[in-house]
Parts: C-alpha cells; sequence; structure tokens
C-alpha cells in the first residue's frame, strides 16, 4: 500500500536534537499518521518561543510539548507542528522514556491533530484518538504511550 505524499520542511533553530530527529525519521514517523498527501513543517523551539506560541495562540502561559496550526484538509493537509525540546526532552527523561520514542508519539499525536483527530471534546474521542496512536506506534516499533507508566506525559 502507498503512503500519501508528503512535503516536510524541518526547521531546528538551535539544533538542539538534530542526531535524534534527522529528515527521514521525521518523515516516516509524520508519513505513518497520514491519512491524505501532505504539506507540513515541523519545528524544534526552546522554552521561550514554546511559551509564547503557547501563551499567545491558547491563552496558556508555559511552553507545552507540541502545538498543532492546522490551515487544511482537504484536498491536502497543511500545518505545523512546533516540538519544544527542553519539554519533550523532561518529559522523555521523567518517563524514562527513550528521546526517540517521545518524539515519534508527539510527531504522530499532532499529525492525527492536523487531520480533525481530538482528544478534549468527548471521552469517546480522546479513546479514539488513543488507540489510533497507540496502533501506530506500535507499528513504528514503539511502546504504548498510554501505558499506565507513561501516563504523566501524555500530550497537553
Amino acid at each position: 500500500m502507498a503512503l500519501p505524499a508528503l512535503q516536510l520542511s524541518l526547521q531546528m533553530p538551535d539544533g538542539r536534537h538534530r542526531a535524534v530527529l534527522p529528515r527521514h525519521r521525521v518523515a516516516r514517523w509524520v508519513r505513518a499518521a497520514l491519512l491524505a498527501p501532505a504539506q507540513i513543517t515541523v519545528r524544534i523551539v526552546g522554552e521561550d518561543e514554546g511559551r509564547a506560541l503557547n501563551r499567545n495562540y491558547r491563552g496558556k502561559d508555559y511552553a507545552t510539548n507540541v502545538l498543532t496550526f492546522d490551515y487544511g484538509r482537504e484536498p491536502l493537509v497543511q500545518a505545523d507542528l512546533v516540538l519544544c525540546a527542553p519539554v519533550v526532552e523532561r518529559e522523555a527523561r521523567a518517563a524514562r522514556r527513550p528521546l526517540p520514542a517521545h518524539y515519534a508519539h508527539l510527531l504522530v499525536h499532532g499529525m492525527l491533530h492536523a487531520q480533525g483527530f481530538d482528544h478534549e471534546t468527548s471521552p469517546a474521542d480522546a479513546e479514539l484518538m488513543e488507540a489510533r496512536e497507540t496502533a501506530l506506534l506500535l507499528r513504528l516499533g514503539f511502546a504504548d504511550p498510554y501505558a499506565p507508566h507513561l501516563r504523566s506525559v501524555v500530550p497537553r
């Protein structure tokens, strides 16, 4: 089965996790969650930029792990995914989870948001999204991100 086409822009202003996030790996994780062709920008940011974006666009004055800016879904998924490297690193360490596994989860999570999946509207929607994330991550070779010992690092 052919995977949907992907145009990917990867931005890492400070290069903090460049070795963990080579382009081919990010593309694989993003593509795993795609249901349609896409133009995606993945930007890895520091704490200040992450906090400013979360404050300005969500009204929450802290840096969060992943933000999804969804611009279109038909006929092309268009979105920016912004991941805050220090937050991702702290969460992975706290959960004793490999950094690549946590990045993969957050990229899959963000891509599902970009395609209309939601976990904040209802418990049923959250269950559906979590099940899809788990299946995709298992297919990519990662552990279930919602296993009880990892619950503390669920995207928020």
